[in-house]
């Protein structure tokens, strides 16, 4: 007999895949030009030259047998020494070659990470809004998810909540900076506070609890700082992905890193191994680690992602709507005039506006905007989004 839960997400997929695919059908019925499509974040910007010429270069130039053939379990050791290399001169965190782990992008991160760290009957706290795969990912661990409010006033972790939430079935929290879908940036503050109330709950509780820190966002952030819970909490694990980055989702490449101020962190990096074993996600693609091991502190063009912001922001808040000010990542999350997330999603789509309702994200009331994509899209959009607010009546 099939695994049923396994069907059960197969059959029905998350909604902001569903919007997309709604949005390729439309488009093939009225014309690429005419739907606008904010439903996924899937980079607009191509990816930096630098990588191209890597990538044609390592081709030409590697051995074959070595380019595609295996590399470690773990990952190609000079890749991973590149990487941590990068990471200790960039945020001085002291890690080792030996404290990373290749992955095939963020989501086989947190995968791995969530089944190497939790387990049948413990809890892991997320916060929302959060990304929908969340529940997923930590529901395949055997934990069960645990989901906390922020407030919404500036999208920060309410700590008194926090700390009463955390119970010995407590396994992880994951948090995700900045966030998809707000855009909000954990602050030192926040993070401090956040650290402060895990140690004294491992103290009270004779437990390890880890912090699992999701950051395909990381570089993108405007004019602000982007604080990492690895500097605040020892007991954290990086969940990273180059897909944003460097514009390379299609890839699928990303990496773990366990703190090496970590109490068991080699029994902790021994059970990500193991769980990458025992999941099938063993030697990430040598090519694109390969790639990615020359191109350390390297982005694409993030300006356009802050250029897109000013203009749908501006035009937005001009028409009435209200929206999180992001301070990084490429979504805007607009607050529906209705309250209601898929009134506002279906009756935009009337305008052949394609945004993602918040219900799915953990908390109603909002949609999420994609702005990465053309700013002639962004323009084009405008006029349908001014009507849309005029159905709502938002202003005469």
């Amino acid at each position: 007999m099939i695994n049923k839960k396994m069907q059960g997400l197969g059959e029905n997929s998350s909604v902001i895949r569903e919007l997309f695919e709604y949005g390729k059908k439309r488009k093939a019925e009225i014309g690429a030009d005419k739907v606008f499509d904010f439903s996924i974040g899937n980079p607009s910007v191509p990816c930096p030259d630098c990588v191209t010429e890597s990538i044609k270069r390592i081709v030409s130039e590697k051995d074959a047998t070595m380019l595609h053939g295996y590399t470690s379990a773990q990952g190609d050791i000079g890749v991973r020494t590149a990487i941590a290399d990068y990471m200790n001169g960039k945020y001085g965190i002291g890690c080792e070659f030996s404290d990373i782990y290749m992955t095939v992008g963020a989501a086989a991160s947190l995968t791995i990470t969530l089944s190497a760290v939790a387990q049948k009957g413990e809890e892991v706290i997320v916060f929302a809004p959060f990304f929908p795969e969340y529940k997923v990912f930590v529901e395949n661990s055997g934990a069960d998810v645990k989901i906390l409010t922020v407030d919404t006033k500036d999208f920060q972790v309410n700590i008194e909540e926090f700390e009463n939430a955390i119970t010995e079935k407590t396994a992880a929290v994951l948090v995700n900076s900045p966030n998809n879908p707000t855009g909000a940036i954990l602050t030192e503050e926040t993070l401090t506070k956040m650290a402060d109330v895990l140690r004294k709950k491992q103290q009270e509780l004779g437990k390890e609890i880890y912090l699992i820190s999701d950051e395909p966002y990381r570089e993108l952030v405007y004019g602000k700082e982007c604080p990492l819970p690895i500097n605040y909490y020892e007991n954290t694990i990086v969940c990273y992905s180059y897909s944003k980055s460097l514009s390379l989702p299609g890839e699928r490449i990303g990496y773990i890193l366990v703190s090496p101020k970590m109490k068991d962190k080699k029994a902790v990096y021994a059970a990500v191994c193991g769980a990458g074993r025992s999941l099938g996600f063993v030697c990430a693609p040598s090519l694109w680690q390969f790639v990615i091991g020359e191109n350390q502190g390297v982005t694409s063009d993030t300006s356009v992602y802050a250029e897109n912001r000013k203009l749908l922001l501006d035009a937005l808040t001009s028409f009435g709507f209200e929206a999180v000010n992001p301070d990084g990542a490429f979504y805007l999350f607009l607050k529906s005039p209705s309250g209601d997330a898929t009134e506002f999603s279906e009756r935009a789509k009337k305008q052949e506006l394609l945004i993602v309702p918040s219900d799915s994200f953990g908390m109603g009331g909002y949609v999420r905007i994609s702005y990465c994509v053309s700013r002639d899209q962004i323009v084009a959009s405008i006029p349908a989004f001014e009507k849309l607010a005029k159905d709502y009546n938002l202003k005469d």
